[in-house]
């Protein structure tokens, strides 16, 4: 709550919730994926995969948004054996460092997890130039994804590896509620504010662009502004708040770029929020913009805040509009849709089929459970590994098959020779 401005509700469901999670689910998965055996063995045979470590070290790069994610991705490589380099987000040294220091007073050995916060640059020309590269556990931005992809490949090509490096991300997103006009609209207005502006939209996961058909944009436009004007700001540590300031002078600066840029583009009407205020910390009000073209850039542009911007498509071109979603955005983290129509959830679910690695029918694009729903996109989101899932954990290890035979060859001959 101090370090990354969450309110208690969001604290608790990360910090504490979903790392008591991550670490109960991951040893389920380890001992699953060590009971994955060879189903057949030959008379005097003994056939058995050994799951070792990679050979080297794995990379931890973890961001500010969410403490569980901080203890995930350097844990789950230790967990199947590997040694981890841990690289902390600036932004959230605090927390990170809190379990770091829980992990060694409960026991984990030198040597194992090694915290190294500091510079990205300089951290990442280190631990990426060196032959014992073995494996990246990365969640942040595209880009810095894209330029650790490009320097690896670069070694790769001066043989400076003693392996592939096992490269797992998880980037960015632009995320979408999508409406038929068969929804429930209350259900649909509610889950979209919460997935909009829960933790200030500072989730990869969060809703940042709706498609709300024509016949219930009245009343949903109506919901949203009167509900938001409801929703309480402040510092994280009052209780009754719904939403605090954005992590930092960066992120606020960047988020208020696009609101300035709505309200001098005539295409956009802001028709709640649109305010902000950096005298007393970084706070942004919850900001709904209504765009006139489907492919605006706020409609394709990770803005990582409290911006939600909605696209209103007339009633009969649902097909239509749900193949403009598919192909806005080159990210494809979470998605919803919200119908009582089962063929419109048919083919709702047919045509964005790749554009979430997470879809939800009726219910909002945040809050993946681990142990329910693993998590991970594809396309610029990611590799799609799907953290809290043996899926992810699978990725840390290198199997070796080992066949003993216990009966001894007697002659070279093949039987049809004699």
């Amino acid at each position: 709550m101090l370090g990354q401005g969450k309110s208690v509700w969001q604290a608790e469901i990360d910090a504490a919730a979903e790392t008591i999670d991550f670490l109960r689910f991951n040893v389920k998965y380890v001992e699953e994926i060590y009971s994955m055996q060879p189903p057949k063995n030959s008379p005097g045979v003994w056939n058995r995969v050994e799951y070792r470590p990679l050979e080297g070290y794995v990379v931890a790069i973890t961001p500010f948004n969410f403490t569980a994610i901080g203890a995930n991705l350097p844990t789950a490589p230790a967990l199947m054996g590997n040694v981890v380099l841990w690289k902390p987000a600036s932004t959230a040294i605090l927390s990170n460092w809190i379990f770091y220091k829980v992990l060694r007073e409960a026991g984990l050995p030198d040597g194992v997890l090694n915290w190294i916060p500091g510079s990205g640059a300089l951290i990442g020309d280190l631990v990426l130039n060196h032959r014992d590269f073995a494996g990246l556990h990365f969640t942040g931005s595209t880009g810095v994804f894209n330029e650790i992809l490009f320097k690896s490949a670069q070694n790769l090509q001066k043989g400076l590896y003693r392996s592939y490096p096992r490269i797992v991300g998880e980037t960015g997103g632009k995320d979408f509620h999508f409406i038929h006009s068969s929804a429930d609209v209350r259900s649909a207005t509610f889950n979209t504010l919460r997935a909009a502006f829960e933790y200030q939209g500072q989730k990869c996961s969060a809703c940042s662009r709706a498609y709300v058909p024509a016949g219930l944009w009245p009343e949903m436009k109506h919901l949203l502004v009167e509900n938001l004007k409801d929703v309480k700001m402040g510092q994280s540590d009052d209780f009754s708040i719904f939403m605090s300031a954005v992590i930092d002078r960066n992120s606020f600066n960047n988020i208020k770029k696009y609101i300035d840029e709505a309200k001098a583009d005539s295409s956009c009407e802001i028709v709640s929020g649109g305010t902000y205020d950096d005298s007393k910390g970084y706070f942004i009000t919850p900001t709904v913009v209504v765009v006139k073209q489907p492919k605006h850039k706020l409609m394709e542009e990770e803005i990582f805040g409290p911006v939600l911007t909605i696209y209103v498509y007339p009633d009969a071109e649902y097909e239509q509009t749900l193949a403009i979603c598919d192909a806005t955005s080159p990210y494809a983290l979470t998605g919803a849709l919200f119908a009582r129509d089962q063929e419109a959830i048919a083919l709702g679910a047919r045509l964005l089929r790749n554009a979430s690695g997470n879809f939800y029918i009726n219910d909002k694009c945040t809050g993946a459970v681990v142990g329910q729903q693993p998590f991970g996109g594809a396309r610029a989101s990611g590799t799609n590994d799907k953290a809290g899932a043996s899926l992810n954990l699978l990725r840390w290890v290198s199997a070796r098959s080992i066949k003993e035979s216990f009966l001894p060859l007697t002659s070279w001959k093949y039987p049809h020779m004699y």
